[in-house]
Order: structure tokens, then C-alpha cells, then sequence
């Protein structure tokens, strides 16, 4: 498979793990205003090499995740700034612009130095 984005978790908002139990996983790239930053998984920035498709692999450490559904501006979004919300509903239209669906039970274990990766096969 070949890795079109990769970043690390560096620091995780207060309220971000909260989202979690919305099936979401919010991230933004370090340097995020304060008032994001509470509710986002922070991390370094990585390249997207290729806009983000159905039928991509969202892989949090060692879990994979199809990706079912990508929203209109939601490759943009991650390219320039890190931030995106993945929700873990297997949708196969997205709820909103800035949105990349899953399948998939909600990852627990994610933590600092966990390794968020897109790949395509």
C-alpha cells in the first residue's frame, strides 16, 4: 500500500477525547487557535500527496479503517491545515464538506505518538 498522508499525535485537547464518544476523531495540525485546539487531536503535519478517496485506508497505530465517504472540502482542509473530523459511521455520503467517514469501531487507545496514516492499495 502506498502512504499518501502521515503525522503524529502531539498533544491532545482538552475536550477532544470527548468528541470520541460522537464517533468523531477531530484532528488539527499544531498551531491551531486556542479555542480548536480544546477539541481537536493535535499533530505534526504531514504532506498529502494525493487528494483522499472512498476505498482509502485510514490506519490509527496498528488498526485500519475503510474510508467510505470523502466531503467536498475535506482533503483540502487536511492539506492546509491539518484538520479534519473523521466519523466512524461507515456513511457512504458525507454528512458534511470537511468530513471523512469509516468503518469502524471508534479507536481507544489513541494517545501522544499515536501515527495516523491514509494509504491506497
Amino acid at each position: 500500500m502506498q502512504i499518501i498522508y502521515q503525522t503524529t499525535i502531539t498533544k491532545i485537547g482538552q475536550f477532544a477525547r470527548d468528541a470520541l464518544a460522537e464517533n468523531m476523531l477531530i484532528t488539527f495540525k499544531q498551531g491551531a487557535p486556542q479555542d480548536l485546539e480544546d477539541f481537536c487531536f493535535i499533530h505534526r503535519h504531514g504532506e498529502l500527496h494525493t487528494e483522499v478517496r472512498c476505498g482509502d485506508v485510514l490506519q490509527i497505530d496498528q488498526q485500519e479503517y475503510a474510508i467510505t465517504a470523502v466531503g467536498s472540502v475535506a482533503a483540502f482542509n487536511l492539506k492546509a491545515l491539518g484538520h479534519v473530523t473523521f466519523r466512524f459511521d461507515a456513511a457512504a455520503e458525507a454528512e458534511y464538506p470537511g468530513t471523512i467517514h469509516v468503518s469502524g469501531a471508534v479507536p481507544t487507545a489513541l494517545d501522544v505518538n499515536s501515527v495516523l496514516k491514509i494509504k491506497r492499495k
